[in-house]
């Protein structure tokens, strides 16, 4: 599954978005059968989506790669974040999502 904000996002668990054979005959056995058989007692009905995060199990798939930043620019992001890659990423795709005229 893919979202709109992630769109080369994979599920969590897949190794190279590949799912294992036993996963897809279960998925498979799954949509064959009526809903209304399908045992989900053991699943907890959500009655209050609120709190709900979309993309929460989702990741996008990443690149490794080297990039040029000025050193300020680096150095600003270490200090104001521990995970200051993870940070950059969010600022280039708050840029790139955001409306152009």
């Amino acid at each position: 599954m893919r979202s709109e904000l992630y769109p080369l996002a994979r599920p969590q668990g897949q190794k190279d978005g590949i799912m294992k054979e036993k996963t897809i005959e279960e998925i498979k056995k799954l949509a064959a059968m009526d809903d209304k058989d399908i045992d989900t007692s053991d699943i907890p009905e959500i009655e209050d989506w609120d709190s709900a995060v979309i993309g929460k199990f989702y990741r996008p798939i990443k690149k490794k790669l080297t990039i040029r930043l000025d050193a300020d620019v680096v150095e600003w992001f270490k200090r104001h974040n521990t995970h200051y890659q993870s940070a950059i990423n969010k600022a280039l795709r708050e840029y790139i999502n955001r409306p152009r005229q």
